[in-house]
């Protein structure tokens, strides 16, 4: 058994909280709201994020992020990640050196197009990291419904050491090395959900929301192959299977947001009504910063980012976006060329 701190008390950390201790697992949870460490604590119910569920005996929650992360093994990082800087900036001085951390958000930090490795590479730079992602809705993980993931580690025994502590029949952990294409998978699976969303918000058929993942998945593998990644990560958990997930259900906040759009809402209007974050609409802007400087094609992406975040209109866009050229299916072959092929 070890002791774990979860930083974050939303729903993603409440159910991985749950997971950790259905293992057996002494669990520490950090939450922001007092009203959640104290729904946790006295009803075992995590009233404002997760309220349907009550979570197994033993989850201890409190609102001081050094006790949370006081003598763990390991911990878990499930802020937003728009807070993550934040949030670990306050972590750093009670976790102790070398302690590893997970991180579970799916996200790249607007302004610096960062992924959350490289926030936690200028934050916490003495704890070994891990990425876990894959398609994972927090209310089926936290009922112990079947769910895999994967977890990505560059060190191949911390990764086996994690994958041991976490993982169990119904929850199933595939290690990965590659670390920078779990990431790229997770925070893409996002922007694509609120594209899928407008196209079942606006009625424009199942054909083109498969579309949209199609060759949103190339737009990830372009990205992808640009930071480093491997093709073959993308055809995975952590790659299609996210997007698949994500693309594929209103339970998505992603998508249920993009559907809204799509029935001709504000987006503002939307947002006030959410409690929870839609990391897609932060996301889209730092993933387009980051293609242009890299020169990546990434059009569905730019489009999503210019509805969201610059005032476009959605029926022009939609029409930017169907009049474009189609050319010849083969998106990836030139970047695949520059970097030298794919890699085993």
């Amino acid at each position: 058994m070890a002791r774990v701190g979860v930083i974050g008390g939303g729903a993603f950390g409440t159910a991985m909280a749950c997971v950790l201790r259905r293992r057996g697992h002494d669990i520490a949870m950090w939450a922001r709201e007092p009203e959640v460490a104290d729904s946790i604590n006295r009803e075992r119910r995590n009233a404002l994020f997760l309220r349907d569920v009550l979570l197994p005996e033993g989850i201890w929650a409190t609102g001081d992020i050094s006790g949370a992360a006081r003598d763990a093994n390991f911990v878990l990082l499930a802020p937003p990640a728009q807070h993550m800087r934040s949030v670990t900036q306050m972590l750093r001085a009670g976790l102790a050196k070398g302690t590893p951390v997970i991180t579970c958000s799916k996200g790249i930090e607007r302004g610096t197009s960062a992924l959350m490795s490289q926030v936690l590479a200028d934050t916490l730079p003495d704890s070994p990291l891990a990425v876990l992602s894959g398609p994972s809705f927090a209310a089926e993980i936290a009922i112990d419904l079947p769910t895999g993931v994967t977890l990505a580690c560059d060190d191949p025994v911390l990764g086996a050491h994690l994958e041991t502590a976490i993982g169990s029949p119904r929850f199933r952990v595939y290690l990965s090395d590659d670390v920078i294409g779990a990431q790229v998978g997770g925070v893409m699976k996002n922007v694509l959900a609120i594209a899928c969303g407008i196209a079942t918000g606006r009625k424009l058929g199942n054909n083109a929301r498969a579309t949209l993942v199609a060759r949103g998945l190339a737009e990830t593998v372009r990205l992808g192959l640009a930071l480093g990644a491997r093709i073959e990560t993308f055809l995975g958990l952590s790659g299609i299977g996210d997007i698949d997930l994500s693309c594929n259900s209103p339970q998505s906040r992603n998508m249920s947001l993009g559907i809204a759009l799509g029935e001709g809402r504000k987006l503002a209007d939307v947002l006030a009504e959410r409690i929870t974050v839609q990391e897609g609409v932060h996301s889209a802007e730092g993933v387009v910063a980051l293609a242009c400087r890299l020169g990546v094609e990434m059009p569905i992406t730019q489009a999503i980012d210019q509805l969201l975040n610059h005032g476009a209109d959605l029926d022009r866009m939609i029409a930017a976006l169907l009049s474009l050229p189609v050319g010849v299916e083969t998106a990836v072959v030139p970047m695949l060329r520059r970097t030298g092929g794919v890699h085993p």
